[in-house]
């Protein structure tokens, strides 16, 4: 009986390219450093907000001190402009209410610092979320499957009776790991190949189609 799903954050409930993309390559600018494609931020996210400045960074400039005087300058601007292109994928509003509607609890796991994944979803999706949990000091980020866990004893469910869905290699195998269900959804920033090899048991194209597998999932049982 799935009971809960856990969804990523960024290219699963929210398209927040521009606004990353637009921050960092702010800071990048600031310290003299080449400025990337919005489209090349598709590579860089997905694993914290450290690990996509340092993908961003040309490769001798990938120090610890580098890394952390452009993150600085990353979060004065991303902090103001984190909501100025970010929004919901179509649908995905609506199966978050649906799942609702079914006396699911709803969760997100993110690797987005936990101020600025409050931030963002409040912005785009109010208070409708159980849970929500970011990085956060002294715990390892994903696909690690502590924040995920947590997060499950926090709803009062047990991982086989959740769901995990994000957009990248590292989500499914956080759900993998965690004991939930992976699944992997395109609508997001990577490929059906990377979500294979990470282990997502389901691949769907619409928000719609998560529905549909909870509910066969249910009748079987």
């Amino acid at each position: 009986m799935i009971k809960a799903v856990l969804f990523d954050l960024d290219g699963t409930l929210v398209n927040s390219l521009v606004d990353l993309a637009n921050s960092v390559n702010f800071a990048l600018d600031k310290f003299g450093f080449e400025t990337h494609k919005t489209e090349e931020f598709k590579y860089f996210v997905g694993d914290g907000i450290p690990k996509m400045i340092e993908r961003a960074l040309p490769v001798e400039n990938r120090d610890k001190d580098t890394i952390e005087k452009v993150k600085k300058v990353f979060f004065e601007s991303y902090s103001v402009h984190f909501a100025d292109n970010t929004a919901p994928y179509d649908g995905v509003k609506e199966l978050v209410s649906a799942l609702k509607e079914m006396g699911m609890k709803v969760a997100v796991v993110t690797n987005k610092a936990q101020e600025m994944a409050d931030k963002v979803v409040t912005s785009a999706y109010g208070d409708v979320f159980d849970c929500v949990f970011g990085k956060r000091e002294g715990l390892p980020a994903k696909p690690d499957p502590t924040a995920a866990i947590m997060t499950m004893k926090e709803l009062g469910v047990k991982p086989q009776e959740c769901i995990f869905i994000g957009d990248s290699g590292v989500d499914v195998l956080t759900g993998a790991n965690s004991g939930a269900l992976p699944v992997g959804e395109l609508w997001g920033y990577r490929e059906e190949t990377e979500l294979l090899k990470g282990g997502a048991k389901y691949i769907i194209r619409e928000p719609a189609e998560l529905l549909k597998i909870i509910n066969d999932l249910q009748n079987k049982e």
